[in-house]
């Protein structure tokens, strides 16, 4: 029964982890705050690239790291291991990508009010929010792709441990 768990059920378990940690920041984020995020979402291109890439990578990286946990005789599956880390690295662009909306929903916030007469903050403000939405997806991505490299890594530790094993020396 425990090599059943050590083997199928905890690598299972340690990949859903990640996924459970998005959805408890995304709920941990302010009823009206998330929202507003979603409202804007509707309309926010570059969110939408962001969140579609972002997804696509998690997505990836999950089933790769379910593969790094598999234990193999003789340790675990490290085939993985270097698609992995590449993988990793490409969570790094997500705020960058957040930041390119932002300047440009910004630049276009002072289009908008340069043309107003005299400009209402409440207008301001309405125009300046995907600025914002941006920044949050980007981060958002990022925070949630470098979660499935950690977890092989806890999760090797762990495992390793439950079956009686030192840990392994896994090369980055």
């Amino acid at each position: 029964m425990r090599r059943f768990w050590i083997h199928h059920v905890l690598p299972f378990v340690f990949c859903l982890l990640p996924l459970l940690g998005a959805v408890l920041v995304f709920l941990a984020v302010p009823a009206a705050a998330r929202g507003e995020y979603l409202r804007r979402l509707e309309t926010s291109a570059i969110d939408w690239i962001i969140l579609a890439l972002g997804s696509v990578l998690f997505l990836t990286q999950t089933l790769l790291a379910w593969r790094a946990l598999r234990w193999r005789t003789g340790g675990f599956d490290q085939r993985p291991d270097r698609w992995l880390t590449h993988l990793a690295q490409a969570a790094e662009w997500f705020p960058l990508l957040g930041l390119i909306g932002t300047v440009a929903a910004i630049l276009q916030t002072f289009t908008a009010v340069a043309a107003m007469t005299s400009p209402d903050p409440k207008a301001i403000i309405e125009k300046y929010g995907p600025a914002i939405t941006a920044t949050g997806s980007g981060l958002f991505m990022a925070l949630l792709n470098i979660l499935p490299t950690w977890i092989v890594a806890v999760g090797r530790d762990l495992l390793a441990s439950l079956a009686g094993q030192s840990a392994p020396d896994v090369e980055g």
